[in-house]
């Protein structure tokens, strides 16, 4: 029996241009790898060198145990943040190969393009609210695997971008 892979069901037009959108991105088997700070720290240095060689900026991310929240925003006509979660899922695939094999990426991974304003500063501070629900911190501000890349999370919390 041959296993048909299933496509990405959003258009990669959606991706493309000045566009915001949130990926959530698993790790297999819902194994707990950003519960270590070097790990979490390794992965954030990744993000923030793809982010500073592309036309986008990450509002805000957050790592929980088991997966990601990742909120990026394109910068100008030439972004597409499709493309820049994909070379992320890369380069810390072949870390994670390098120096936690038995750790992978769950394929794909879940999105949804941010349509208003009004609803990214929900998604903000729900992404960040995650931890507090899981019951790993007490507030928001307590737990220590969320940021931004290319906006200080305080600006955009304030609804500074």
């Amino acid at each position: 029996m041959v296993i048909k892979e299933k496509t990405h069901r959003l258009d990669r037009e959606l991706y493309r241009g000045v566009v915001s959108v949130s990926f959530t991105l698993c790790i297999q088997d819902k194994k707990r790898l950003f519960i270590e700070p070097n790990s979490v720290q390794t992965f954030i240095n990744i993000l923030t060198e793809l982010i500073q060689k592309t036309p986008s900026k990450v509002p805000v991310y957050c790592f929980m145990p088991d997966h990601l929240h990742l909120l990026i925003q394109g910068t100008s006509s030439e972004s597409d943040v499709w493309k820049t979660v994909v070379s992320f899922k890369q380069k810390t695939g072949f870390w994670l190969a390098s120096n936690k094999p038995e750790i992978k990426w769950q394929k794909d991974f879940y999105d949804h393009v941010v349509r208003n304003h009004e609803k990214f500063a929900v998604l903000v501070r729900y992404i960040l609210d995650n931890p507090v629900r899981k019951g790993l911190a007490r507030s928001w501000e307590d737990y220590p695997y969320k940021g931004a890349v290319g906006y200080e999370l305080n600006d955009v919390l304030n609804g500074i971008l």
